[in-house]
């Protein structure tokens, strides 16, 4: 796990530090430490790893065709304290056409 995809992954899944080091059962400045590119024990890491893929964060490692490097996907669905009322929503005609480069993704 690279420290960008630690804190890709913590946003994501809508945790703060203090939140995911909790869950890890270690100290906000390991993870601190961990996400400014520390280098820390092989344990520590793997601990906290195994805590952010059990709350259905998937780590990608960029080995793959059309990758834009290291990420992270979310393999379950989180549950978002976002009320969108979808009656509401409006789409401006400027947002319909696609003016991303080919290969762009998103």
């Amino acid at each position: 796990m690279y420290p960008v995809q630690c804190q890709m992954a913590r946003v994501a899944l809508g945790l703060g530090v203090r939140e995911l080091a909790a869950l890890a059962k270690v100290a906000p400045a390991t993870i601190s430490r961990l996400e400014a590119g520390e280098k820390l024990k092989e344990r520590t890491v793997m601990d906290i790893k195994t805590t952010l893929e059990a709350a259905g964060v998937r780590f990608l490692d960029g080995n793959y065709s059309g990758s834009g490097g290291p990420g992270v996907r979310l393999s379950s669905p989180v549950v978002s304290s976002i009320d969108v009322d979808e009656s509401q929503t409006v789409q401006y005609e400027e947002h319909l056409t696609n003016d991303a480069p080919p290969g762009a993704g998103g």
